[in-house]
């Protein structure tokens, strides 16, 4: 496995309590849902867990739902057997029988047809699994995990995804954070991806200047460490062994402006005396969330958070409301 997928990079406090938290979920065979924007490494933590588990030499099976075909959804899923529906020639086994013994990593769940959900949620109740065409149930031993970017329980209200899956695969959950909020990463993640790049395509390492590596913390990273990662390839491709210069930047971080939140230091400034920032984070989440009537996703979008990052923070600081 490349090295650049096969492994969480990251000292942040936040990303640690997370892989910590998974570290010692692996050792159970409870249902995991990870949550997070698309890049932020959902898939590396579902592995980690995989093989911290007493399945680790069994298959992880990875199933993209937004991949699925609604009209073949079904039978990926599950199988079938020859001659259950025109064009069905041979038996087929699905991807769930695949995962027998092991894990079974549905990633972007969100995206999971809702015609497919009910079917499923039956299959993570009591492990029946009834490929099409077949009359007898087969029982398939897999542990779940799955992962999404979008707002599960924002779904349920819009009657795209069912209440009873989503509480059923809400047993333990885990929220990587945005990199954006894990800034103090960029620098190492950018030796690691760079050193990755130049031992696999056997060039010289290139050198960042000083203003790129400041613009390069503080840039938005909508795509996260994926973006990172492309963005250290590319320039390990085309810059090897010469000095990185603003102007070798790709034109949206030679125009990026300031992340979300930093247009708020022209309006706030630090005392004098210092401040307690535990304290000012609990002060703005309880007037966002007073502000919102309790409202998760409102008081996150006042925030610039995702709802799973506020949540996140509301729990880890108790704030009740």
């Amino acid at each position: 496995m490349n090295q650049e997928v096969d492994k969480l990079i990251g000292e942040d406090g936040e990303l640690e309590t997370v892989v910590r938290a998974a570290q010692m979920i692996a050792l159970t065979d409870a249902t995991v849902l990870i949550l997070g924007e698309s890049g932020t490494g959902k898939e590396l933590l579902a592995r980690e867990i995989h093989r911290k588990s007493r399945r680790s030499n069994e298959p992880f099976v990875v199933i993209n739902c937004a991949a699925l075909p609604e009209t073949l959804a079904e039978t990926e899923l599950f199988g079938h057997r020859k001659g259950a529906f025109t064009g069905a020639e041979t038996h087929r086994q699905g991807r769930i029988q695949s995962a027998h013994n092991g894990t079974l990593f549905l990633d972007e769940i969100g995206e999971l047809p809702l015609n497919i959900q009910g079917k499923f949620l039956r299959f993570l109740e009591n492990g029946e699994c009834q490929p099409l065409g077949k009359n007898t149930i087969e029982k398939i031993d897999t542990r779940i995990i799955a992962a999404t970017n979008r707002d599960l329980a924002e779904e349920v209200q819009a009657g795209r995804f069912r209440q009873d899956l989503y509480y059923r695969l809400n047993i333990v959950p885990l929220t990587l954070p945005p990199l954006r909020e894990r800034r103090s990463d960029i620098r190492l993640l950018i030796h690691y991806f760079t050193q990755h790049f130049m031992l696999k395509y056997q060039l010289h390492t290139p050198i960042y200047s000083r203003a790129v590596l400041q613009r390069l913390e503080n840039y938005a990273w909508s795509g996260n460490v994926r973006e990172l990662r492309n963005l250290c390839e590319r320039f390990v491709l085309l810059h090897a062994g010469q000095v990185i210069e603003t102007n070798h930047l790709p034109v949206e971080l030679q125009i990026a402006q300031p992340t979300t939140y930093t247009h708020y230091t022209t309006e706030f400034i630090l005392p004098d005396k210092g401040l307690n920032l535990g304290e000012l984070e609990i002060n703005l989440i309880r007037q966002a969330l007073t502000k919102t009537y309790g409202n998760l996703s409102q008081a996150a979008r006042l925030l610039g958070l995702s709802r799973d990052t506020l949540l996140y923070r509301v729990k880890k600081h108790e704030i009740t409301f």
